[in-house]
């Protein structure tokens, strides 16, 4: 731990600690903030308070002169005047300006030198700051000599509510983002998942900027160096089908693409625990130990045993660890040019098929779209799925357009020749209450066999509605399983549902064909004429 001078940043009364070790800040925690504990296998637990998940209404960018033109305005990326985070900034330094001490951690976005970004987190939370210990990557103690002005700074003053008589400033609850100045304010959430997913956004900003595509998805390596991203919202397998045994983890959940290969945006992982178990998640079971942090967990005071199937206080239940807690992480995270690029979706409607192969402009519509489908609520007798569409896969963290993070990847597809694949891990045999989950043995054997490049070479057939080319063979899957419609009792149903689906796809996607070529248009769903057409030709 070393000390750091931050009087130039209006912070000259508290003493500054600068990247404590975990043990130095566990014990800050358990004696400073009364919401902490420990586990019974070492992990401190923390609560978040009364914010336990992100905040993406009350996220702000601001609006100035060298990034205005850049950034994708409207619901995502909503603008505040720079005079309104000048107020939420000097309110956040007062706050931490009066404490007896503060956290500083300084690390680094991106295990690629060349294309990393300095940043650092100034807290009053000994949990925020271990949280972030793990999910920035570490510098050594050289690198930490060296470090000199961060690139971003984040001041976390959540603990303080926000002022809402500023000019932008919906709730008490504010996240905001100078792009010009490189500087994040939080104020009036503790979640420290605000913070990870600021890092993010940063760097979906400025690695774009430099020919670098941000991507939110998972990779792995095989023993033969082949490389494999995984996009895909939460719960369609993303991170269980990346933990490979059989492969190397290069990261679960963002990465860059850059001219020769990928590399991970972070130094740690950052695990839903809900319902976790030691048989079904091994790895992420046995790297919550000491100097990992688990968030907003029930557990027994007495023994620190964790109940990970309450959910009395979350469904997000979350740990933050250093990515070597996993056995087979490759570290550093880079890996070379991906060979195939795997876009994960849960469909509950039944009607994509378990496995599709891709064109570069279905490649670059179906990442735009970013489609999932979930299970409407738990209320007694509501079982009709919900279409769910993300841009690329991530839009709350978005900064251009959604188009240009396609383009990106499309020319990346094409220049290296990689394989884009569709996989559903969602329904079979007719929609949620009616069919059944897919086996995730189904699914891991299609993995398989995109990874041993059988599946490339299996005959394909075009699906009429969607155009895309459907494998009828893969080893380990039943054939009729490959086909959807062959797995529904009455086929006029399936194709009745499959237009239903194709239609919230078309009305999803007029929101970017202001910026999608015709190419890209013409590469999803038909409607009914030119589906009959297609199935014609």
């Amino acid at each position: 731990m070393t000390h750091l001078d931050l009087s130039s940043q209006g912070l000259s009364h508290p003493r500054i600690l600068r990247n404590p070790s975990p043990a130095n800040l566990y014990q800050h925690a358990l004696a400073d903030e009364h919401d902490t504990a420990l586990s019974d296998t070492g992990a401190l637990i923390a609560l978040s308070g009364e914010k336990t998940g992100r905040s993406p209404g009350d996220k702000r960018i601001i609006d100035e002169p060298d990034s205005r033109d850049d950034v994708w305005w409207g619901d995502i990326n909503i603008a505040m005047e720079p005079s309104s985070f000048a107020m939420l900034r000097e309110e956040a330094i007062n706050y931490l300006d009066s404490h007896e001490r503060v956290f500083v951690v300084d690390g680094f976005a991106g295990w690629d030198r060349r294309h990393r970004v300095k940043v650092r987190v100034v807290c009053d939370r000994a949990y925020h700051a271990l949280f972030m210990h793990n999910m920035l990557i570490r510098p050594s103690h050289e690198e930490l000599r060296e470090f000199g002005q961060p690139d971003y700074t984040i001041y976390n003053a959540g603990r303080l509510s926000a002022n809402t008589q500023i000019p932008g400033v919906s709730s008490h609850t504010s996240v905001s983002l100078s792009l010009d100045q490189g500087e994040m304010v939080l104020l009036g959430t503790e979640y420290a998942g605000e913070m990870k997913k600021g890092v993010f956004t940063i760097m979906n900003y400025i690695m774009p900027k430099k020919g670098v595509l941000s991507m939110h998805c998972s990779a792995n390596e095989g023993i033969d160096g082949d490389v494999s991203v995984f996009f895909g919202l939460s719960g369609t397998g993303k991170t269980t089908l990346s933990a490979d045994p059989s492969r190397n983890l290069i990261g679960d959940d963002e990465h860059c693409w850059a001219d020769d290969g990928v590399f991970n945006i972070e130094g740690g992982c950052y695990a839903k625990v809900i319902d976790l178990s030691a048989k079904a998640e091994p790895q992420i079971y046995n790297a919550i130990r000491f100097g990992a942090l688990l968030e907003n967990v029930v557990h027994d005071p007495e023994t620190g045993a964790v109940d990970y199937t309450n959910n009395r206080l979350t469904e997000n239940t979350r740990c933050a660890y250093p990515v070597e807690h996993i056995p087979n992480a490759k570290i550093p995270g880079l890996g070379g040019i991906p060979s195939n690029v795997i876009l994960l979706t849960c469909d509950a409607f039944s009607v994509l098929p378990p496995v599709s192969h891709l064109s570069a402009e279905q490649a670059m519509y179906y990442y735009i779209s970013g489609y999932t489908a979930k299970v409407a609520g738990t209320e007694v007798g509501v079982n009709e799925p919900q279409a769910t569409f993300s841009a690329c896969f991530g839009a709350p963290f978005l900064v251009w357009h959604p188009a240009t993070y396609a383009q990106m990847l499309a020319e990346r597809i094409r220049t290296h020749g990689a394989h884009v694949w569709m996989v559903n891990t969602g329904w079979s045999g007719g929609p949620y209450g009616v069919g059944s989950r897919m086996p995730i043995a189904y699914t891991r054997a299609i993995i398989d066999a995109i990874h041993d490049g059988s599946l490339a070479q299996s005959p394909t057939v075009t699906d009429p509605v969607f155009g895309l080319e459907v494998p009828t063979q893969c080893p380990g899957v039943p054939a009729e399983m490959l086909l959807p419609e062959q797995t529904w009792a009455d086929s006029s149903e399936y194709r009745r549902t499959a237009e239903k689906l194709a239609a919230q796809f078309r009305e999803n996607f007029r929101q970017y064909e202001d910026q999608a070529g015709p190419e890209i248009r013409r590469a999803g769903p038909s409607s009914n004429e030119s589906s009959g057409e297609r199935a014609s030709a």
